[in-house]
């Protein structure tokens, strides 16, 4: 894949010692700490935006989330590897699942979070992660979750010149990816941004759906 080209032996020259980060991107686990939700009250999301490291920021920022873990679903393969699924082999898509607080924040504000961190107009292809295992898609876990997609999806019906590809599925088996992966843009943040600048991502970002 074209992200771990550039993300190898260019990435590795740099210094790990830099201090990165802010205080807006602490995982979610450490704003829940304080005040932990109900464990018989939460709820889980699932949505697909390419690489999973990316999609973890922007929920673990929102209040009244628990956690998210970034994973494969949708696949016909039980236990998949990354390096499986990265070669488009398994039929996976790469997913972050989100465990949530309904009373603390809405599926529906979950959705818009989503949108605005994904290209929803190009099939097969996140950014610089280009085939099926990085394509768009909110997996949906109740009738409730496929009907406010579906209506958050049509809600954007004529916003852009061209058809949104984005799939709104049912969720099927989700497997964690290995614990590398999770937290990636707090455990290795100079190589998280390196990564996310060279892919094109935020130019991308802006380019859909404008700076704010």
């Amino acid at each position: 894949m074209e992200r771990r080209r550039f993300s190898t032996a260019a990435i590795t020259l740099l210094s790990l010692t830099l201090v990165c980060g802010s205080p807006s991107e602490a995982p979610a686990q450490q704003q829940a700490a304080s005040a932990p939700a109900s464990t018989q009250a939460l709820q889980v999301a699932t949505f697909g935006g390419g690489c999973f490291w990316c999609m973890e920021p922007p929920f673990d920022k929102l209040n009244g989330v628990v956690s998210t873990t970034s994973g494969y679903i949708g696949g016909r393969v039980a236990n998949p590897t990354y390096e499986q699924v990265s070669e488009g082999s398994t039929g996976h898509v790469e997913v972050v699942q989100v465990r949530y607080d309904p009373s603390k924040v809405t599926y529906g504000r979950l959705l818009e979070v989503f949108w605005r961190n994904i290209d929803p107009l190009t099939p097969n292809r996140q950014f610089c992660d280009e085939g099926s295992q990085y394509r768009s898609a909110i997996f949906f876990h109740d009738a409730g979750q496929r009907r406010a997609a579906e209506a958050s999806k049509r809600a954007l019906d004529g916003r852009f010149r061209q058809a949104i590809v984005t799939e709104i599925v049912a969720a099927t088996v989700f497997y964690p990816a290995e614990a590398y992966h999770q937290n990636y843009y707090t455990k290795n943040p100079i190589r998280y941004r390196f990564y996310r600048s060279r892919c094109g991502r935020d130019d991308r970002l802006k380019e859909v759906w404008g700076k704010k």
